[in-house]
């Protein structure tokens, strides 16, 4: 790299600027996302290449029919809900967290899965469930806690597990007829627990090129260059721009505790439907911890939102100017849709950074 900065992210864009062809490429990470909205990146290439959003948005991706299932959780007063912030202001069907905690419900916003345990170690007259949300990234934490509470045999905590794993919803999108995706912007968080298997084996399978990139500008602007190299030279590999974080391996002590405590399980995904193996839930010798089996929660009809493109948003289909709700009915202040409340959400992204005007 030169020692100027500047001059060197010059010369990348450049290169960028320099494609002529039409090129489609998915940054499957909503981090990756809001970047690339907060930088002005989108505004920056040239129009011919198409920087498109994908299912990597944790709470984006969550089912309607999940998010009515935890409404209807919360309704039974003698609980304490445990969530992320982003959570509380999704919609469901009818209602949504925040309506619900308006109306008497005792939902709390934690700001880790071990909040949640120290709530069921103060309150020990009550159960507490952790909403459990996210990708790999996240899910070593929560099984580090799980582990924790069966030490501790914490019996009024328990876990809903909406956990998700990406290699399925990947797998599905390059599997769908109707993209047309020429390179992966992979999300370097998750690769950093997962290693670069899982996505050299989406490489080399659907001849498709991958480059797990950071989350800095620079960082982005090299993977996208690295992408476009080994769209020129008709190569299809994982590679690692994040090298200063992700190693080839990543991080098999956080697989190893994930594993321990959790197993594959299907799993409904917004706008993909539900994918075998997706998902994951407690092992069976963690069942007592299990929220969806302690409350009987039975399964919810996926009631979709009127007029609302999340789904085509999260799989490239459409973008969020496409949507007819996109900054007239649904706005941060009035979401409609996951995509516009998520901090990681692409409506929330083209909206908050203007990328639509």
């Amino acid at each position: 790299m030169p020692s100027n900065k500047q001059e060197y992210q010059n010369n990348l864009l450049h290169r960028i600027k320099s494609i002529n062809k039409p090129i489609a490429l998915m940054e499957v990470c909503g981090t990756h996302t809001m970047a690339i909205a907060k930088s002005g990146l989108r505004e920056l290439v040239p129009a011919d290449l198409r920087l498109l959003s994908g299912p990597g948005c944790p709470v984006c991706v969550t089912s309607q029919s999940d998010i009515d299932s935890m409404i209807n959780l919360v309704r039974d007063n003698s609980l304490i809900l445990a969530t992320f912030g982003d959570m509380i202001r999704v919609p469901g069907s009818s209602s949504s967290l925040q309506l619900e905690r308006s109306q008497g419900a005792d939902v709390r916003i934690v700001y880790s899965p071990l909040d949640a345990l120290e709530l069921a170690r103060r309150n020990p007259g009550r159960e507490v469930v952790f909403l459990g949300i996210g990708f790999e990234t996240t899910t070593p934490a929560v099984a580090a806690t799980m582990l924790m509470a069966e030490q501790e045999n914490l019996d009024n905590f328990s876990l809903l597990s909406f956990h998700k794993t990406v290699p399925p919803a990947l797998e599905l999108i390059c599997n769908d007829p109707e993209l047309s995706i020429d390179g992966l912007i992979c999300p370097g968080h998750v690769a950093a627990v997962t290693g670069i298997a899982p996505f050299a084996e989406l490489a080399a399978k659907h001849d498709l090129p991958c480059v797990i990139t950071g989350f800095e500008t620079l960082d982005i602007i090299e993977g996208i260059v690295m992408l476009l190299d080994q769209i020129d030279n008709q190569e299809a590999q994982a590679q690692i721009q994040y090298q200063r974080i992700v190693k080839p391996e990543g991080n098999p002590t956080a697989r190893q505790i994930s594993a321990q405590v959790f197993e594959a399980a299907s799993s409904p995904w917004r706008g993909l439907g539900v994918l075998e193996h997706s998902g994951l839930k407690l092992r069976s010798h963690l069942a007592k911890w299990d929220a969806k089996l302690k409350f009987d929660l039975s399964p919810v009809e996926e009631i979709a939102i009127k007029g609302c493109a999340c789904g085509a948003i999260l799989t490239a289909k459409s973008i969020p100017t496409d949507c007819a709700l996109f900054a007239r009915a649904c706005t941060p202040n009035n979401p409609i849709g996951p995509c516009m409340v998520s901090q990681e959400g692409a409506c929330s992204a083209y909206y908050r950074f203007q990328s639509y005007k």
